[in-house]
């Protein structure tokens, strides 16, 4: 048996110690044991530096990572963008997270987080970089609540990392996010409010304007509103579930092939793509609007026209609560709803077999779902056509807060209405100069100074 070198004896280590070396390539070479991989070898880990003190200083860095459990996993550091995708696409389905949560998220990823950093390795995030993209945001005009928002996604994503090995700390918990302020509420004032209601009088499904300005209930969980739900007799209603649209996703292998196959290139003189309106006529160039732009390349978008497209839509889901909504509706919203109900039950009869019975509360002529688009429209007319300044959707539900506060209803009797899971939520519009407000500074008046 031969017998091993006296100088290779010298130079063996116990296991987990560092080994250094000069390469052949001229350049210092080390390796350390990290712990042991998933296939149960050993996670052997290696690094390059031009002088034996830049690798001995690595080693040490790597030894501390080991010693106090921050090593990470091994195998080539995944890029945020590589690693923002896995967990965009896998992590949060399974964890169960609502389609239009995730939706919104990748549309951060995209515009934002992928954008500004997306190749930088996600062990080299640094607090610099998040504060360098949340400064050029607000450059760009984005609002510091826009701008938490995207910070919240970050720091999510980095949470699910961390978890998973992939790296050592999460970078959002050491940056300082803008603050938000006092953010004025869009609010009808109660006169307002009535204005509009007599607007929607001589308008089709006018009881769905009522009972958002009553009950301050979302978009999504008043169109998802269906009769079932609703006991006319008790005046009870139970919000469970509401409407959405969710927006397509590929269902080909192929996304980029697929984007390329729908409007690739400029719109020539003799485009007839799809996406013209549908008043063009043949050969049409532009009449009257704008072609698209081009696209991109290596564009993966028009997901809405690809021929396996999956996962859109108008769909029915749970509220955005996890504890089920039930509200008490007043009598004259009762009352509302059941002539409602009339006036539909003669539309299905003139509709027949044109009618598709979803059970819906407010639908279309033929029962159909009203589309969120479309309902935004009419909300725009009607405010318009009441002669009042634009008003966002939203504000019916901060104008029923707003109200039912200043009818000296409960803070905590609100806050069940709403559906709010933090109280503070629904005190935010107590700033409100209410008359409520204004009875009890009268009352301290007479208490200091009245007779």
């Amino acid at each position: 048996m031969t017998e091993t070198p006296e100088r290779e004896q010298r130079s063996r280590k116990p296991n987990g110690e560092s080994t250094i070396y000069l390469g052949a390539d001229g350049k210092w070479h080390g390796r350390i044991t990290m712990g042991t991989k998933l296939d149960g070898t050993p996670d052997r880990r290696h690094v390059e530096r031009k002088t034996e003190v830049e690798v001995v200083k690595a080693l040490k860095e790597l030894t501390k990572k080991r010693d106090t459990g921050q090593a990470g996993k091994a195998g080539r550091v995944q890029t945020v963008e590589q690693f923002g995708t896995y967990w965009l696409d896998t992590v949060l389905p399974i964890a169960d997270r609502a389609p239009r949560t995730i939706s919104d998220y990748r549309s951060k990823c995209k515009n934002w987080i992928f954008k500004y950093m997306g190749k930088v390795r996600l062990d080299k995030v640094t607090a610099e970089h998040l504060e360098n993209l949340y400064a050029e945001m607000l450059k760009d005009g984005q609002s510091p609540g826009h701008v938490r928002k995207v910070h919240a996604v970050i720091s999510s994503m980095f949470t699910a990392a961390v978890r998973r090995g992939a790296v050592a700390k999460n970078p959002a918990e050491l940056v300082e996010v803008p603050k938000l302020g006092d953010v004025e509420k869009d609010v009808l004032t109660r006169e307002e409010a009535r204005k509009v209601i007599a607007e929607t009088q001589q308008r089709r499904n006018a009881a769905r304007w009522s009972v958002g300005l009553a009950t301050g209930t979302r978009q999504g969980e008043t169109l998802g509103l269906r009769w079932q739900y609703i006991n006319l007799d008790t005046g009870v209603a139970k919000i469970w579930y509401q409407l959405q649209r969710l927006t397509w996703q590929h269902g080909c292998d192929n996304p980029q092939a697929c984007g390329a196959a729908h409007h690739r290139e400029a719109c020539p003189k003799d485009c007839t793509s799809h996406r013209h309106r549908p008043e063009c006529a043949p050969g049409c160039y532009r009449t009257g609007h704008v072609c698209p732009k081009p696209c991109p390349k290596k564009c993966t978008a028009h997901a809405k026209v690809c021929p396996q497209r999956k996962g859109g839509g108008l769909v029915f889901r749970p509220i955005k609560e996890k504890r089920r909504k039930t509200i008490h509706l007043a009598p004259e919203l009762v009352e509302i709803l059941r002539r409602h109900k009339e006036i539909q039950d003669v539309e299905r009869m003139v509709a027949g077999k044109e009618w598709t019975d979803h059970d819906l509360v407010f639908c279309q002529p033929n029962g159909q779902p009203i589309d969120p688009r479309v309902d935004w429209d009419e909300w725009a007319s009607i405010v318009k056509a009441a002669g009042l300044p634009h008003h966002k959707l939203h504000a019916q539900r901060h104008t029923a807060a707003t109200l039912a506060l200043e009818a000296g209803i409960a803070l905590a009797v609100v806050q069940e209405m709403l559906g709010h899971s933090d109280i503070r939520v629904t005190r935010g519009y107590s700033h409100v100069a209410s008359p409520l407000a204004q009875d009890a500074a009268q009352k301290m008046g007479k208490a200091l100074w009245g007779n």
